[in-house]
């Protein structure tokens, strides 16, 4: 089981126990382990997209979307690019570049199909909201997503009128899957009615395409270093999901996107699944190397 906690500075680690987000000790409150089934998770994947600091020596930027109000999952909340597996994912299987030392079929807990479907709803996800596509024609080219027709493919892809394999079989394009390292697995804590086994991947930005804001599930998008995600954070003018944050806690520590790719191929891939202590009228988030994990229903 891989300590989160090893990374992260105590600080981050108290704001995070202690600054649920509201709704979450409400029902942390009303769920009776004992009795209440878990509601089923759903695979998720999501991407960290990463690109060296356009400022300064060294350093590193994310691309954070803030979901918008009107979502019924994290309204409001800053999050990496990703969402749910969906069929299409598992259906088709694209054409895949670059497969030494790439996340499929290499990742721990999950089956060839599974990895294949996770890495297709990473790309096809990044895509929908962010305009980045991780694809190309052969494993040493990115595609060029800027001209004519592309627009209406992701919107097709957003509105499930098509699916990333046949976007990319029409186009004669591969996912660039060496372009993606598995970095982190947290599934949802048991109280919650909407769970999510979620795979996070990193990503180096590709220099030859850009992000774009896209109306509908988010209102803003940001690049930002992960420090100073993390100052906004605590001082509570930025909201992230306890994943999020923690992710940003880890990256931290590295000062090139080169350095996070690397460090990636060593991540230990077992899921992280947090926990809510109610004690004394107080819900706290408990992890899994926290010494009352364990006394948790």
């Amino acid at each position: 089981m891989p300590d989160p906690t090893s990374a992260v500075t105590e600080d981050l680690l108290t704001h995070l126990r202690q600054r649920l987000p509201s709704s979450i000790p409400e029902r942390a409150r009303s769920y009776r382990p004992d009795i209440d089934t878990p509601a089923p998770t759903r695979a998720a994947a999501t991407v960290v997209l990463l690109r060296p600091a356009l400022s300064g020596p060294g350093g590193v930027e994310v691309c954070l979307l803030r979901r918008a109000s009107t979502m019924a999952f994290a309204a409001g909340m800053y999050v990496f690019p990703g969402g749910t597996v969906d069929p299409a994912d598992s259906d088709a299987e694209p054409r895949q570049f670059g497969t030494a030392g790439a996340v499929a079929p290499y990742l721990p807990g999950a089956g060839p199909a599974l990895a294949r479907a996770l890495v297709c709803a990473a790309v096809r996800e990044t895509f929908e909201e962010s305009g980045v596509l991780l694809a190309g024609p052969d494993g040493d080219t990115i595609a060029d997503v800027s001209g004519p027709g592309w627009e209406s493919d992701r919107a097709a892809l957003e509105s499930r009128r098509t699916s990333l394999a046949a976007v990319l079989a029409r186009r004669a394009l591969g996912v660039r899957i060496d372009l993606l390292r598995s970095w982190a697995r947290w599934i949802t804590p048991e109280v919650e009615p909407r769970r999510y086994d979620t795979w996070f991947f990193v990503a180096a930005m590709p220099t030859t395409q850009l992000t774009r804001r896209i109306p509908g599930e988010s209102d803003r998008l940001l690049w930002t270093s992960p420090a100073a995600a993390l100052d906004d954070y605590l001082a509570d003018r930025l909201r992230l999901m306890p994943p999020t944050a923690y992710t940003l806690g880890e990256l931290v520590n590295y000062t090139s996107v080169e350095e996070i790719m690397a460090a990636a191929t060593a991540r230990d891939m077992e899921p992280i699944l947090p926990k809510i202590s109610l004690r004394d009228g107080t819900a706290r988030l408990v992890f899994p190397h926290d010494t009352d994990y364990g006394s948790i229903g």
